[in-house]
């Protein structure tokens, strides 16, 4: 059940890293604003469900994966040469499973998306152009998305009226400064991020996430030479793919990995220092959540660039590209429709059973 499963994580994870009690209460109830955030707030429980539905699939190539991907695991950075890139962001839950699993989480996400009018695109649509692009992506060997001469179009979505410098900013002013002890290996990592040594900083503690809220999260903000910087630490543990096969973690190594693989562009900023992720923030380097997307938007091309930013992650994987081009897999997407419409039937069946438990106070936070 989902109930027992969402405790038995939370109690697993606080084995991992220290919890914050009052964002697992806050996570608890964005769960049940919505199928899609359920979906991004339950990874633990997604593992499950592909195990049980996706069963035919298990014995595709095994790469180096996202995991935990969906629609609003995108955003964009400033890679070494302060060029704009975007792609997939997060990989927290970084592990390795078969090719499929990540593009049947992104197409189920999609396919939730819809039922929440967040998405307007048909699911046999959705699952086309995400394989289009996925296939056009390992066809080509991978490229990462550079928003300059190339991707116009993607710049003009990633930079909506909501990346404004001033709103952005405005929302960190009014967190107040925390009061606890910043964990030591979380402020040596801020701080060794600053531009120079012994910049003066305030420390906040961030809500922000879904599927890794209730973790430690602190961002350093500051003033600097006639502007505003923030850096930011997030508790990191395994992925919950350890909790789900019951065998002993084997840290996060996997997040660096993907993080310096040679087939993206990456930000110079991220790195995983001690219990930590780090990263720098600003208005151009920041996750894209569905609301912020514009209004007119071309969504089968957006689903299509997905796809393609999906296999260059996989191809950071030795030997990956032969394996992947002699799959048949590749070449039709009724499968990814099929696998997409039973992990989404799942899904909803879950929020459903999880909301009525909150109703009923069944969830509380011990």
């Amino acid at each position: 059940m989902i109930t027992s499963d969402t405790r038995e994580y939370e109690q697993w994870l606080g084995t991992q890293l220290t919890l914050v009690p009052a964002d697992i209460e806050r996570k608890h109830a964005q769960m049940t604003l919505g199928v899609f955030p359920f979906m991004r707030a339950t990874f633990y429980r997604w593992l499950r469900h592909w195990k049980q539905a996706c069963t035919e699939l298990e014995d595709a190539a095994v790469v180096l994966a996202v995991g935990d991907l969906h629609l609003e695991n995108f955003g964009t950075w400033r890679d070494t040469e302060g060029r704009l890139v975007w792609g997939v962001n997060d990989f927290d839950e970084a592990v390795e499973l078969p090719w499929p699993q990540d593009l049947v989480r992104l197409a189920t996400s999609a396919l939730l998306a819809t039922k929440s009018d967040k998405l307007g695109i048909a699911p046999e649509v959705a699952c086309s152009a995400i394989l289009e692009g996925y296939l056009s992506g390992v066809t080509d060997g991978g490229r990462s998305f550079v928003l300059a001469e190339r991707h116009r179009w993607l710049r003009k979505i990633a930079l909506g009226k909501l990346r404004d410098p001033a709103l952005f900013w405005e929302k960190f002013d009014q967190i107040p400064t925390v009061e606890e002890a910043v964990p030591m290996d979380a402020a040596q990592a801020l701080q060794h991020l600053m531009p120079e040594p012994g910049i003066e900083t305030r420390v906040v503690h961030r809500v922000a996430g879904l599927g890794s809220l209730g973790r430690r999260r602190y961002v350093a903000l500051s003033n600097w030479r006639g502007g505003k910087l923030a850096r930011e630490a997030k508790a990191i543990a395994p992925s919950a793919w350890y909790w789900s096969e019951r065998i002993e973690a084997a840290g996060v190594q996997h997040c660096q990995t993907l993080l310096d693989s040679p087939t993206r562009a990456a930000d110079p900023f991220v790195s995983v220092q001690g219990g930590f992720i780090v990263r720098r923030l600003a208005p151009d380097c920041a996750r894209i959540e569905l609301k912020d997307l514009p209004t007119l938007r071309d969504e089968c091309r957006l689903l299509r660039a997905m796809g393609y930013e999906t296999a260059n992650v996989h191809l950071g994987t030795d030997g990956t590209r032969a394996k992947l081009l002699a799959d048949p897999r590749l070449q039709k997407s009724e499968w990814l429709l099929r696998a997409a419409k039973r992990t989404a039937k799942l899904v909803i069946q879950d929020f459903r059973e999880f909301r009525e438990a909150m109703a009923k106070g069944e969830m509380r936070v011990r």
